[in-house]
């Protein structure tokens, strides 16, 4: 059996007015969008870069200012972008011993994005930052070697348990999702059949996948657990 691994990651855009109060509702929306696209990894740097870029609108071209928001995957770096009305306004990259506190925006922009710039247009610009990504293409998977032999493991699963999505031949998520609950249930089932433990194994599983998470954020693994 043909398995797809493709991760489709249409790029979206929203207009929105560039209030303060806006920014926490781009920011869960933000968070809603990379968890689909498995890019959770970039979550915190994603969020902050677009509460720099948003309030520097705000500061510099006013309150209220129509603004949208886009993003997308640009090879294997994820691209954020807002665009605003004013061409004249550009945001500047201070030196340490100028920024003041309307200056330091821009400056946390520039330690986070791996890239980031400014595109001119007559009557509006686009400031722009792209964020690294574990991904190795486009449309591949974050996550490593777990997360590619894990898919091979659902297509394992017969066509008809797992139907292809109507907008291409990648499998729903929702579909993928309940054949992965199948394949731990097998998996229990396996387990119990040659009297292992299965709730032994569960929680070792769980340990092993909240510490190498927690490595790859940053976070030190909890006491007795070694990641694999």
């Amino acid at each position: 059996m043909e398995v797809d691994h493709c991760m489709q990651r249409k790029p979206w855009e929203l207009p929105f007015l560039a209030e303060p109060r806006e920014v926490a509702g781009l920011r869960r929306i933000l968070r809603l969008h990379l968890g689909m696209w498995g890019l959770q990894e970039c979550v915190e740097d994603a969020q902050l870069c677009v509460s720099e870029l948003v309030s520097n609108v705000i500061a510099h071209v006013g309150p209220g200012t129509p603004t949208t928001l886009a993003v997308a995957v640009r090879g294997t770096r994820l691209r954020i972008e807002v665009r605003d009305p004013d061409a004249r306004a550009l945001p500047t990259l201070l030196a340490p011993e100028r920024e003041a506190e309307c200056g330091r925006g821009i400056a946390l922009l520039d330690a986070v994005a791996d890239s980031w710039g400014v595109v001119l247009h007559t009557d509006s610009k686009v400031t722009w930052c792209e964020l690294a990504t574990s991904l190795t293409s486009p449309e591949g998977h974050a996550g490593g070697t777990r997360v590619t032999r894990a898919e091979a493991l659902l297509g394992l699963y017969s066509p008809a348990e797992l139907p292809r999505a109507r907008h291409g031949s990648r499998l729903s998520l929702a579909t993928a999702e309940e054949a992965a609950i199948d394949a731990i249930a097998d998996l229990l089932h396996w387990l119990h059949a040659h009297g292992c433990d299965p709730d032994g194994a569960l929680d070792r599983a769980q340990m092993h996948f909240e510490a190498e998470v927690g490595t790859a954020l940053g976070a030190p693994a909890s006491p007795g657990v070694t990641a694999r």
